[in-house]
C-alpha cells in the first residue's frame, strides 16, 4: 500500500483522524496541491449540506487516479447520495470515522452504485492494513453505532430540558444501569454535538420521521460554540 494519503475536511475529526494516519507512517498531503499522485485513497470528511462539500469533491476526483478508492464519512449522508457526485460512483465507500482510534472496529456501507463493482471490497483492505476490522452494514447516515448514540444523547437531552434529571444524574444512571463507560452527555462530548446533530440531522432529512428531530438544546450549544471536550464547553466544563 503507498504510505499517502489525501484528506480533506476541519476540525476536530480532522485532527484526529489525520493523527491516526501519521501515528502509522502515512503520509498526509496536502490537497490544496491538487497533486494526489500516488496517494492510496482519499479520505472525506466534510460535513454539512453545503455545495462546497459536492464541488471540493468533484475537483479533487479529476486529478485522482481511476483505481483509489474514495472513503467518505457517512456521519450525515449517505454513500449513494456522495457517490452520486462523482464520475465513477463505484470507487466510493461510505465508513465512520467517530473513535476512529479508539474503536478495533470499523463500520463501512456500500453505495448503490457499487452494488456490481467486482473490485469494490478490495478497498476494503486499506483498513485491514490499518489493523481495524470491517463490518460492512446498510447505508443510512450515522450507520449503526454513531446512529444508536446519537439518539441516545439526543433522548438524554430532551429529558434534561425538561427538568427531568440534572446531567450529572442522567449520566450516572446510565452508566450504573448498562455499565457503559460514559453516560450518554459525557459521551455526547466527547463525540462533539456538532457531530451528534449532523447525524440526527441527516436521519431527519433521509427518513422525515420524528423521532430523529434534534433537541432544540443541542442546536442551541451547536450555535454558541459549546461542541463538546474539544472545544472546552459541551455539557461539561474542561480545562484548556
Amino acid at each position: 500500500m503507498s504510505r499517502k494519503v489525501a484528506v480533506i475536511g476541519q476540525g476536530e475529526l480532522y485532527e484526529k483522524v489525520t493523527r491516526f494516519l501519521t501515528d502509522r507512517g502515512i503520509e498526509v498531503p496536502d490537497t490544496v496541491a491538487l497533486d494526489l499522485s500516488g496517494v492510496a485513497a482519499l479520505i472525506d470528511l466534510e460535513a454539512g449540506t453545503d455545495e462546497r462539500h459536492r464541488d471540493w469533491l468533484t475537483v479533487l476526483e479529476e486529478n485522482l487516479p481511476e483505481h483509489v478508492p474514495v472513503f467518505t464519512s457517512v456521519l450525515h449522508r449517505t454513500a449513494t447520495e456522495i457517490a452520486s457526485w462523482l464520475k465513477r460512483p463505484e470507487r466510493v465507500v461510505g465508513f465512520s470515522p467517530l473513535f476512529l482510534s479508539e474503536m478495533t472496529l470499523l463500520e463501512v456501507s456500500r453505495p448503490l452504485q457499487a452494488e456490481e463493482s467486482a473490485s469494490w471490497e478490495r478497498h476494503l483492505e486499506f483498513w485491514n492494513e490499518l489493523g481495524k476490522e470491517v463490518e460492512m452494514v446498510g447505508d443510512e447516515p450515522g450507520l449503526v453505532f454513531p446512529r444508536t448514540l446519537a439518539l441516545l444523547v439526543n433522548e438524554a437531552s430532551f429529558a434534561l430540558m425538561e427538568n427531568v434529571a440534572s446531567r450529572e444524574d442522567i449520566d450516572l444512571a446510565m452508566r450504573k444501569g448498562t455499565n457503559w463507560p460514559h453516560g450518554p452527555l459525557a459521551w455526547a462530548d466527547l463525540a462533539g454535538i456538532d457531530r451528534i446533530v449532523d447525524i440526527l440531522s441527516g436521519l431527519h432529512r433521509e427518513t422525515g420521521d420524528d423521532r430523529y428531530r434534534p433537541a432544540p438544546l443541542l442546536r442551541k450549544m451547536v450555535y454558541a460554540g459549546w461542541t463538546g471536550k474539544a472545544a472546552g464547553r459541551g455539557f461539561y466544563r474542561y480545562e484548556a
